[in-house]
């Protein structure tokens, strides 16, 4: 689905590996079915819970009467809140001024806040009964008015979801800096607003999946789980059910995607390993899809209102903005921390010298949205990058050349931005001089200007953006921001790689190992590397924010660089050098200028385990552990640009290019870059042109499956022509930044940009995504009924038509 354009920048390699193509190394099980995710788990005398949900956004509980189902062959037990008083409640690990964090119990008590929220419990011998039983449960429901619109929720006259706060709103939180009034006063314009980031949903391949076992007798809890966070798993769910953290092992099998959705804890996480300590049995619940839709966190949600303030030659001076997030129900682990991501990042890639920010958090009655793929810096450039569009427009100017007037200069990094963040590095002049020129963007724009005149829309999208990854320093994490590592070479010679971090699709098992590989001098095929396992591993935060190579690789480089070391020492003792002029190279390790001196690499580390002759003061064995705590985030950035014709009959959009040169510092693995960034424009993509979490009056959900709620097939997705600059980043030693997320951040609001460029001569300044055909005919024709069709128009009279509207 992609056509690479050639490397811009120079890959630093280090030797032989870093910086090569190099196929994936779990590849080989994945592709051949043989790999094992959590629903492959299968234990002696295992049973399986189903969870009985609302039909009710909001609804107080009368009563719930289980004697039906616990009746029928095969059930062992029926749960509901009254016999589960000792779990713990789910938890939110935010804290902040103004959070309102209700109590959120596993099963709910006394009243329902969602459709989907779970009520009771049903455990049987197998999956089906489960099932049937579920459905004899009978509860009494007295349905209450549901809130649903963020906006109206804010209203006095607006039922409350939560009696005892008084008001729908979770949190207010200001950003500010310089003199905004000031900013205003010199404006020769002000342009406005509203933009739309709709709910989706995050539909990863593999549902969750929970398995759990409880042996009594070593009081030792197991956990399977598809998660993106074993140890904080652990962690959580030790609490949750009282047990003592080390009596508590989670182990994450092969997770077939996360996107964030799994950066969570859920009820389920922590109802079912409390049945397994109930029952003295195995228990396991798995996700259906249906359930997945509707009770996996959801992704954006928000209303926001922007304001710039502008000089009529293009400068920025200031940039106000007010956003409204819609948090669901309750607060899931990070709920409110994601529009806290979308104000860091609202000024983007620009230099602007005021800022006015308030965040609104607001309850509704949806399931709760939490990190999605991006996790809030979507929103921030979608939001930035639509009204920079909307500005040149207004403005008379080329879209490409408004942003590059707004730039900093490379030689002003580091960048501290408005909203008080400090950019670690950037060229964002050459990252948009090379999207510009494998678009053929002069082209792209006479053939637009020709084909008006035609009745042909044809548009140009432009994006550029930064994004915030390698999250990151702890005193900016509700959790701890750094990683953990464990290198040990065993006698052998082989190495084992123990990460904190837990991959799931990002590709670490291979950059690791490339990793290490360059610095031992060793064949990446030595190599294993080992995550997910809570009893194995280091303690470790997870992987999400892109922060797996640049955090949890750096922790490998550091615990290598030790090991280095001792490696040194003791071959200085064996061969009768000093440890400085030891070099490790191809599998050898010898004196620098002296090829006679040198050991076969397997000889020397057998050496360490043999511990027959090691210099004074050496720890026999050859393992070390490093826990890397970074400086700073990291700051990826790119532009992305988009071709379309938009259809006026159909409103149909046909992508006709896409450009994408992204720069996420040092490149490990460019084959794997390269999977990340096309997957991650597919999903913005489909953001832009498909998906959408719709909720109808009573607060269902009618897009609950995937009949309705629209997953783009391959052939929905253009190809793609790829290509990336090089600036490293100073946070690491290797200069890497990240890039699991740039995709899905740029493309969104580059193909709305697109759309809209190509009605502009309509009047058209903006659709609300999803930019389904029927959305986009209707504001066309509406447009038309106001102004004379492009074909009729002069180049003069449409620019004229474009700045009325």
């Amino acid at each position: 689905m992609a056509s690479n354009g050639k490397n811009n920048g120079k890959a630093k390699a280090n030797g032989q590996w870093v910086g090569k193509r190099f196929k994936r190394k779990e590849d080989p099980r994945l592709v051949r079915g043989i790999s094992h995710y959590t629903d492959d788990i299968k234990l002696p005398r295992l049973v399986h819970c189903v969870f009985v949900r609302s039909p009710h956004a909001h609804a107080r509980i009368a009563s719930i009467n289980t004697e039906a189902a616990r009746s029928q062959p095969g059930v062992l037990t029926v749960i509901t809140s009254a016999d589960i008083e000792g779990l713990g409640m789910i938890p939110c690990a935010m804290q902040m001024p103004d959070l309102k964090i209700p109590a959120h119990p596993a099963l709910a008590k006394g009243r329902v806040r969602y459709v989907g929220e779970p009520v009771a419990v049903v455990v049987a011998e197998d999956a089906y009964t489960a099932r049937d039983a579920a459905e004899m449960v009978a509860v009494d429901y007295e349905p209450l008015p549901v809130v649903l619109d963020i906006e109206k929720a804010l209203q006095k006259e607006s039922a409350l979801i939560y009696q005892d706060f008084g008001t729908n709103k979770a949190f207010t939180h200001a950003m500010k800096s310089g003199d905004i009034e000031a900013a205003y006063k010199k404006a020769d314009r002000v342009v406005k607003v509203r933009l739309i980031n709709q709910r989706v949903a995050p539909t990863a391949m593999e549902p969750r999946s929970v398995v759990a076992e409880y042996l009594p007798g070593e009081n030792r809890l197991t956990i399977w789980a598809s998660t993106q966070i074993p140890h904080l798993l652990r962690t959580q769910v030790a609490i949750m059910v009282g047990l003592p953290e080390p009596a508590v092992r989670v182990i994450a099998p092969e997770v077939g995607g996360g996107f964030g959705s799994k950066l969570n804890v859920y009820a389920e996480d922590g109802v079912v390993p409390w049945l397994s300590m109930k029952l003295a049995r195995p228990v396991k619940w798995t996700e259906t899809r249906r359930e997945s839709l509707m009770v996996t966190i959801h992704g954006r949600d928000t209303i926001n209102y922007l304001e710039l303030a502008l000089k009529k030659d293009g400068t920025i001076l200031g940039l106000r903005a007010k956003v409204l997030a819609d948090m669901g129900a309750y607060h899931q682990l990070l709920t409110p921390l994601i529009p806290q991501l979308t104000a860091l990042m609202l000024p983007g890639c620009y230099k602007i010298p005021a800022f006015d920010c308030e965040i609104v958090g607001v309850f509704t009655n949806k399931m709760s949205t939490d990190a999605y793929r991006g996790a809030g810096r979507p929103e921030a450039a979608y939001d930035i990058e639509r009204i920079m569009d909307c500005a040149a427009r207004e403005l008379n100017l080329d879209a490409a050349k408004f942003r590059s007037k707004n730039f900093p200069q490379p030689r002003e990094f580091p960048f501290t931005t408005a909203a008080g963040l400090l950019y670690d590095s950037a060229n964002y002049q050459q990252s948009l001089k090379r999207a510009l020129q494998l678009a053929g963007y002069d082209k792209l724009r006479a053939r637009q200007k020709a084909g008006w005149k035609q009745g042909k829309y044809y548009g140009v999208g432009v994006s550029t953006y930064v994004e915030i990854c390698a999250i990151g320093p702890s005193a900016a994490t509700p959790a701890g921001g750094w990683e953990s590592a464990t290198v040990r070479i065993e006698p052998t010679g082989k190495v084992t790689v123990l990460t904190g971090a837990s991959p799931h699709g990002q590709g670490q098992e291979t950059t690791f190992a490339q990793l290490v590989a360059d610095q031992l001098g060793i064949n990446p095929d030595d190599i294993t590397i080992i995550h997910g396992d809570t009893l194995a591993v280091p303690y470790g935060i997870g992987t999400f924010g892109s922060r797996g190579t640049a955090v949890g690789g750096t922790a490998v480089y550091y615990a290598v660089e030790k090991l280095k070391i001792k490696i040194a020492a003791l071959a200085a003792h064996l061969l009768g050098a000093k440890p400085a002029d030891i070099v490790i190279a191809h599998g050898r390790v010898g004196v620098k200028g002296n090829a006679k001196k040198s050991m076969p690499w397997g000889e020397i580390i057998l050496a360490a385990y043999t511990a027959r002759s090691i210099p004074a003061g050496f720890e026999p064995g050859m393992e070390a552990t490093h826990f890397f705590e970074p400086s700073n985030f990291t700051f990826p950035f790119g532009t992305h640009i988009c071709a379309v014709e938009v259809d006026p009959e159909t409103g149909e959009i046909k992508i006709e290019k896409y450009v994408a040169v992204d720069d996420c510092g040092n490149v490990i693995n460019p084959m794997l870059v390269d999977g990340q960034v096309q997957g991650g424009i597919a999903q913005g993509l489909s953001q832009a042109l498909y998906e959408e979490m719709v909720y109808n009056e009573d607060g269902q959900p009618i897009t609950g499956s995937l009949m309705d709620y629209a997953v783009p097939k391959a052939a929905h997705i253009p190809e793609f022509i790829l290509d990336r600059t090089v600036t490293p980043t100073p946070v690491n030693p290797m200069g890497v930044k990240g890039v699991g997320e740039a995709g899905t951040i740029a493309s969104t609001p580059c193909m709305v940009n697109a759309v809209c460029d190509a009605l502009s001569p309509l009047g058209i300044t903006n659709i609300d995504m999803p930019l389904k055909p029927e959305r986009v005919w209707r504001a066309i024709a509406a447009a038309q009924a106001a102004v004379p069709p492009p074909a009729a128009t002069t180049a003069k009279s449409a620019r004229t038509a474009r700045r009325t509207a």
